[in-house]
């Protein structure tokens, strides 16, 4: 076997691994079996104000009450990369989603510039006032969370993020009766390496009682 795996102990020629043996980072295990992941597109702003726009693929929601959004921001090698200092600096922050039409902006916004550069003006995206927060937001997103820090949790190498949410906007495109429709939503997913999934293949299941 290959990359410290072993042969399955049921005989199987599964791989088997031990992390604590394992030679290096389980990232690319992790992030290859864990998909498709959603894709916070996080907007900040810096104290000198130059606007920052990344996106981050470890993104969930962490609570329904209060509503908290949370992503996990590998750190830098010199400690918080912009997003999350920025975040923690001024308190806020605005998560937007990520659909198929933005695919190539948001691939853009995943350069690496200096921290006097803005994302938005490097991929050329507009931006949109918010409405509870001082951030930004990018106009063309479909759906939009303005967030207060809730919290910066250090977990290993990275640090979790997490944003208590104090306004949405949400697109009428996107909406049937008033609500949020996921068919009408084409999000991005992440998979591994520059993969992304659409979720345009869906299906139903009725939960058992």
């Amino acid at each position: 076997m290959t990359d410290g795996g072993t042969a399955g102990t049921d005989g199987s020629d599964a791989l088997e691994i031990d992390a604590a043996d394992h030679d290096g980072s389980l990232y690319r295990i992790l992030s290859s079996a864990v998909v498709p992941r959603p894709i916070a597109w996080v907007s900040t702003t810096s104290e000198d104000g130059v606007d920052n726009l990344a996106p981050y693929s470890f993104f969930t929601v962490a609570s329904v009450d209060p509503p908290v959004l949370l992503f996990a921001p590998v750190d830098g090698a010199d400690g918080l990369k912009d997003t999350p200092r920025n975040a923690r600096d001024t308190g806020e922050f605005v998560v937007n989603l990520v659909t198929a039409d933005l695919a190539e902006a948001m691939n853009e916004t995943s350069a690496t510039l200096s921290a006097d550069e803005s994302e938005f003006d490097h991929a050329g995206l507009e931006r949109a006032a918010s409405s509870a927060v001082d951030v930004p937001r990018v106009a063309d997103a479909a759906v939009t969370f303005e967030c207060s820090l809730h919290d910066l949790v250090d977990v290993g190498g990275s640090t979790l993020v997490l944003g208590e949410v104090e306004h949405v906007h949400i697109k009428e495109s996107v909406t049937t009766d008033g609500k949020i429709d996921v068919d009408e939503i084409d999000a991005l997913g992440r998979l591994a390496g520059s993969r992304y999934a659409r979720t345009g293949d869906r299906f139903s299941l009725e939960r058992p009682p």
